[in-house]
């Protein structure tokens, strides 16, 4: 079926999702509007217009894919293997410790927990408030503003990330 013609409704949202040959393709409709779905202030951003960045004047744009690639993959595989090894010691850690209490060399006093667990709740509800520090507000600026300057590394590293967590 991949010569059907996809009409679709005004506002409506079609796609052909493409298979393997011999397979036929199927076809997903969502019935809501483009206007409902992408409700919001988005700003488009233009390539072209952050190429001159001082990256860029040095570098082409294959090489700075492959830069964030490279990279990329780097910190994702060791991010993969560090995370790995910290869930092993945690989990470890928490088997050794309920090991111990079961065979009683440690005594929990379970009702002392309880009491801590609901007084660091009713603090946490004190504190919650819908305000971002002004500090995390500028770091985030600064990361927009990096990513923005540099969006062919920064993609080229978030792809390579991706592979390397994958790998």
């Amino acid at each position: 079926r991949p010569s059907e013609e996809l009409s679709s409704g005004a506002g409506d949202v079609a796609q052909v999702v493409a298979c393997s040959p011999g397979m036929h393709a199927s076809r997903v409709r969502s019935s809501a509007p483009l206007t409902k779905m992408f409700e919001g202030n988005f700003e488009s951003l233009d390539l072209a217009e952050f190429e001159s960045g001082p990256s860029a004047e040095k570098y082409s744009v294959a090489t700075q894919l492959l830069i964030g690639g490279v990279t990329g993959w780097c910190t994702g595989f060791i991010f993969q293997k560090v995370g790995k090894l910290a869930a092993t010691t945690v989990g470890g850690g928490f088997f050794l410790l309920q090991l111990a209490n079961y065979t009683g060399y440690i005594k929990v006093d379970w009702q002392r927990v309880e009491k801590d667990m609901k007084k660091t709740k009713e603090q946490l509800k004190i504190r919650k408030s819908n305000q971002i520090p002004t500090e995390v507000k500028s770091k985030a600026e600064e990361v927009v503003s990096f990513v923005k300057k540099n969006v062919l590394v920064t993609g080229g590293f978030f792809g390579g990330f991706s592979l390397g967590m994958a790998s």
